[in-house]
C-alpha cells in the first residue's frame, strides 16, 4: 500500500527562518508570534509549535503554548494541524488570531475542547505608522515608562485590567509569577504609565516586538477617570514613544463592543486593517 507522509510536524531551531518568513507576510496580525519566536520559542526541545508543509516547505503554523495561535493557515491545512492542537486542550487558555483561522481551526477542533466561556468573534485589528504629533497632538509628559521601583504600583491596575477583560484573576495563589511578569515588561521599558497621588492610574504596555512592528495590549485607565477625554492624549503619548523607543509599525486590536475604545484609537490615527477573534475557556 503506499503511505503518504503526513504533512504537520514539530518546529524547531531549524525552522526559524522560514516560520518568521510567514508572519512577515501579515506582521500586524503575527507580532505575537513573531515576537516569541525571536525569543527563543522554537529552541531546542521546543513543543511550541506544528508546522504544516508542501512540497518540503512550510506554509503555515500553530502556536500551541498556552494559547492556539494559527499562522497562515486555511482550509487545507486546518485538518492537519487539528490533531496537534486536540493534544494540548487541557493546558489550552484561549484561541486567538485572524478571525477566519480561528474559526476556521476552531471548526475542525472544538468539538473535543470544554465549553468556551467567551467567544469574541468581531475584534478589529487596528495599525498605524502615523506619529500622533503629525496629527497635532502633544505628548503629555505624565506618561511614561514605568521604573522598577514601580512593580507594585503597577500589579494592582494591571491584575484589575485582566480581570474585568478575561473575567477572572490572572494568578492563582502566589502573586510571584505574575509579579515576575510585570517585572519583565517594566525592564524591557514595555510598560507606560501615569502616576497621581503614589499609584497608577492608567497603563499599557508592549506585549510584543518583532518585524519592526510592537502590539500594545493591557491598556487601563481607572474607572473614576474614565469619560473624561484623558484616554485619547494618553494613548497618543504610549503610541508616540511606541513609535520611537520600540517600532514604527504599532498595532493593537481591540472587542468592537468597546465603542469607546475604537473611537479613541481612530481619533489618534489608527486605522482598521483587520479582525481578530478569541475564544476564551
Amino acid at each position: 500500500m503506499l503511505r503518504t507522509r503526513h504533512p504537520t510536524r514539530l518546529l524547531g531551531a531549524d525552522d526559524v527562518d522560514a516560520a518568521l518568513e510567514l508572519c512577515a507576510r501579515d506582521p500586524a496580525a503575527n507580532v505575537f508570534v513573531a515576537s516569541r519566536i525571536l525569543d527563543g520559542g522554537l529552541g531546542y526541545g521546543s513543543t511550541a509549535a506544528h508546522g504544516w508543509f508542501s512540497d518540503g516547505r512550510l506554509e503555515a503554523f500553530v502556536w500551541t503554548l498556552a494559547n492556539v495561535v494559527p499562522v497562515g493557515t486555511g482550509p487545507a491545512s486546518w485538518g492537519s494541524l487539528a490533531t496537534q492542537v486536540h493534544k494540548v486542550r487541557r493546558r489550552c487558555a484561549s484561541f486567538l488570531g485572524p478571525r477566519e483561522e480561528v474559526l476556521g481551526l476552531w471548526g475542525e477542533t472544538g468539538a473535543t475542547f470544554p465549553r468556551p466561556r467567551a467567544l469574541r468573534s468581531e475584534q478589529p485589528l487596528m495599525a498605524t505608522r502615523t506619529l500622533p504629533s503629525r496629527l497635532g497632538f502633544g505628548i503629555d509628559p505624565r506618561v511614561r515608562p514605568a521604573t522598577l521601583g514601580e512593580v507594585d504600583l503597577v500589579l494592582p491596575a494591571a491584575e484589575h485590567m485582566f480581570t474585568h477583560e478575561i473575567g477572572y484573576r490572572p494568578y492563582t495563589g502566589s502573586v510571584t509569577f505574575y509579579r515576575d511578569s510585570i517585572w519583565r515588561l517594566i525592564r524591557q521599558g514595555r510598560t507606560y504609565v501615569v502616576v497621581e497621588d503614589g499609584r497608577v492610574v492608567f497603563k499599557a504596555d508592549i506585549g510584543s516586538v518583532a518585524l519592526g512592528t510592537c502590539q500594545i495590549q493591557g491598556v487601563w485607565l481607572t474607572p473614576e477617570q474614565r469619560g473624561r477625554g484623558l484616554a485619547v492624549g494618553y494613548m497618543a503619548s504610549v503610541v508616540e514613544q511606541a513609535m520611537a523607543d520600540h517600532a514604527p509599525f504599532v498595532t493593537l486590536y481591540v472587542n468592537d463592543f468597546n465603542v469607546a475604545a475604537v473611537a479613541t484609537y481612530e481619533r489618534i490615527g489608527m486605522e482598521r486593517v483587520g479582525t481578530f477573534a478569541t475564544i476564551l475557556f
